[in-house]
């Protein structure tokens, strides 16, 4: 079990519930704007609860097979953003990746590179990882710098690597080597 873990602002690390869909929404709603950039698509029923009902139930079925670790940043009365371990991959890979968002109002309080640091240490002792990847648009230096400050390394670039908004856009790409 994951034990919520209490960051700075009144922030708190936990694990995604089902009683975040409709908080999920509501942050999403108002940050579509800031994470547009950043982000596939999306259609418009992806901001309504019903969708994220859907999508946190299918999260919460990979957490328990293993497969994803879903966290989300929380205050008492709104999600302000999620880091997500997916593709869980043991065996001789023992590897992940690792995707993440915050919410507009709080960036540059340094919650990201918190939640970030704490997700490491998950990845590493709680679900026994040797590697983790994440990667990022070339011009996303905020996103660099939360990798680079959790002691991820630039190992590449991907060309055409992901379709975000509406592109397909080269990404760089860190790993983070969780076990020598």
């Amino acid at each position: 079990m994951i034990e919520p873990i209490q960051l700075s602002h009144g922030v708190v690390f936990r694990v995604l519930r089902r009683d975040d869909a409709e908080r999920l929404a509501a942050t999403y709603i108002k940050n579509r704007t800031h994470l547009a950039p950043w982000d596939p698509e999306r259609p418009d029923d992806f901001f309504t609860t019903a969708w994220h009902e859907g999508e946190t139930a299918q999260q919460l079925a990979a957490l328990s097979s293993g497969a994803a670790v879903p966290m989300v940043l929380a205050t008492p009365t709104a999600i302000v953003g999620r880091v997500t371990l997916s593709g869980i991959t043991h065996g001789a890979f023992e590897s992940a990746s690792l995707g993440y968002w915050i919410d507009a109002d709080v960036t540059g309080l340094g919650l990201m590179s918190a939640a970030v640091t704490r997700i490491v240490e998950i990845a590493r002792a709680g679900v026994g990882l040797h590697r983790l990847q994440a990667g990022t648009l070339l011009h996303n230096y905020a996103s660099q710098r939360v990798l680079q400050k959790a002691g991820f390394d630039y190992f590449g670039t991907a060309p055409r690597y992901l379709r975000i908004a509406g592109e397909w856009q080269d990404h760089k790409l860190f790993q983070k080597i969780l076990h020598d």
